[in-house]
Parts: C-alpha cells; structure tokens; sequence
C-alpha cells in the first residue's frame, strides 16, 4: 500500500492556518484623573465600566491585516457618581496571516487577533491606572466571542429597523 494521496486527495484537505504578529502598539491613548483635578468628597468607593469595540483593516501588503482594540475605561464613584478618571486607549496589532477561508477571514480577525494581543492590553491599562494614581485595574478576560457574536446581532437588528 502506498502512502501517496490517490486522485488528489491533498488538494482538497484545507490549507494550514498562519498567523504571526509583526507589531504591536498604542495607536492613540487618553488618560483623564478627574480626581486629582477636581477633587472627589469623602471616600471615593470606584465603579468601573468598560467598552470594547474591534475594528480590522487589510493593509497594503500581501496577507497582512490591522487589528485594533478600542477600550473606553470609565471610573466613577458608586454613592454620588462623581468621575474618577477616564482612560480611553486604541491598541493595534498587525498580522501576517495566511490560509484562512475568505468567509472566515472577518470572525479570525476580530476573535483571533484581539485574543492574541489582550494580554499585552491588559498590562498596559494595568500600569497606567497604578502610574495615574489609582490600584492597577486588572481587566477581566474578554469573551471575543461573544463580543463577535453581539455585533452580529445588532447589526441584523439595524439591518431590519432600516427595511421596515
């Protein structure tokens, strides 16, 4: 018995997926302590809300893509809802990335990517509100999948609302 493929075989098992970062980096970054410039009454007890958007663009080059990581980082006390600070940060990584379906490219890209560059994220937003005066803000891990999944939906929903 042979262990070549028969009638072409190899052809049609589906090529191998690659992907590697050539960079990562902070694309723009706000840092806002309202606290420090205004002052907060009594002790500030924080309330935080985070935003994530995903955004990926094709680049120039051959099989490379820009994938960005928009979080806008609220903080504001839980009593009176007073600010306490602001960080808003668009983080970006760039990707060589080959055999992935057409139709698959879009979900890769924005569950992927993010996945990939989050933890260097993280970080940053971790020494930036420890540097900014406040405990380091230790993000939970983001469901990008779910997060996929949600844009999917709302943009049906808004498909929808624009046909009726």
């Amino acid at each position: 018995m042979s262990d070549t493929p028969e009638n072409g075989a190899a052809a049609a098992q589906p090529a191998q997926v690659k992907s590697r970062v050539m960079a990562q980096y902070i694309r723009d970054m706000s840092f806002e302590n309202i606290l420090a410039q205004k002052g907060v009454s009594g002790e500030a007890q924080p309330e935080i809300q985070v935003q994530v958007n995903l955004d990926a663009r094709k680049r120039a080059a051959d099989n490379q893509y820009e994938v960005i990581t928009k979080l806008n980082i609220t903080s504001k006390t839980k009593d009176k809802g007073e600010p306490l600070f602001v960080l808003e940060i668009e983080y970006a990584g760039v990707f060589h990335v080959e055999g992935v379906p057409e139709e698959q490219m879009h979900p890769y890209l924005l569950i992927e990517c993010p996945r990939i560059t989050f933890p260097f994220l993280r970080r940053i937003v971790s020494d930036i509100t420890r540097d900014g005066g406040f405990p380091a803000l230790n993000l939970e891990t983001i469901d990008f999948v779910a997060l996929y999944r949600s844009e999917l939906a709302r943009r049906a929903e808004a498909e929808k609302a624009k046909v009726n």
